[in-house]
């Protein structure tokens, strides 16, 4: 199977998805903003048909899209700051309606299914090279805004009095979501994506474990839901992003039911 070149390229980039989302799920998570996640999702497909009507990647003109949507949704908070649902609604409307009417109008003359639900067939290199970049400047970014972020996650408020420049790091964040998003396109597809942002770390949580602890379980998680949804998907001639979703839920079942098991034994130890 690992012969095959769109196989290596789909595992390739699986691995760097697998690491990128959870590093931004984990924030949106956390700050309970995981709807955002999945309405830049939807908002990424308006990307993708503007990128085949314009014959452009389809992952940059996605990226580069869902950013603005993603600074649009940060510039709106200020003004609907108690209508935070509102905000989405405004943003998901507009994109969507864009894609569908690119899509119907038939501007866009290529297969859109593979966006949606995800492909491991039409992986090219330079698909590659292109999610690979992002996820460079995007693990980059993280880096160096890390302790910020976390600041931010846990008290926006108290980071703002601190004197970090919240609203720029939000507009900044707001584009590594953008970046993750379009990253995720190609294999996981638009409309499971925010399984994969927030599946994991939701697993993760439930080990009551520290913060980087905490991060790495969803890593490993993602890991596990990625890798085992190309493989099995390929073997079932199944699009990967339903599959991964379906994994995702299980694996998350699964750390539940553990979490569970291991109570009812500590239980028993103490009585």
């Amino acid at each position: 199977m690992l012969h095959y070149s769109f196989m290596q390229n789909a595992l390739m980039v699986s691995i760097l998805i697998s690491i990128l989302c959870p590093l931004i799920g984990m924030f949106l998570v956390l700050r309970r903003y995981s709807m955002i996640g999945d309405t830049l999702a939807h908002s990424s497909l308006a990307g993708v048909a503007v990128g085949l009507v314009l014959k452009l990647n389809p992952i940059l003109s996605a990226f580069f899209l869902t950013s603005l949507f993603g600074v649009i949704i940060e510039f709106l908070r200020n003004y609907f700051n108690k209508y935070a649902e509102l905000i989405l609604s405004i943003v998901l409307s507009l994109s969507v309606g864009i894609a569908i009417t690119i899509m119907s109008s038939g501007m866009a003359r290529a297969n859109v299914e593979s966006f949606l639900f995800g492909s491991i067939l039409t992986v090219t290199r330079n698909d590659l090279y292109t999610v690979l970049l992002l996820s460079i400047i995007s693990v980059i970014t993280i880096a160096v805004l890390y302790n910020k972020l976390v600041f931010i996650a846990f008290d926006e408020e108290g980071a703002r009095i601190a004197g970090i420049k919240v609203k720029v790091i939000n507009y900044i964040f707001s584009l590594l979501v953008a970046a993750t998003i379009s990253v995720s396109i190609r294999i996981v597809g638009v409309l499971v994506l925010s399984s994969m942002i927030a599946l994991p770390v939701a697993a993760s949580l439930q080990l009551n474990k520290g913060f980087k602890t905490t991060l790495i379980f969803s890593i490993a998680f993602s890991f596990i839901d990625i890798i085992l949804g190309i493989f099995i998907s390929y073997y079932i001639d199944a699009a990967p992003g339903g599959v991964t979703a379906i994994i995702s839920v299980a694996v998350l079942i699964f750390v539940l039911l553990y979490k569970k098991v291991c109570a009812m034994m500590y239980n028993q130890g103490n009585s």
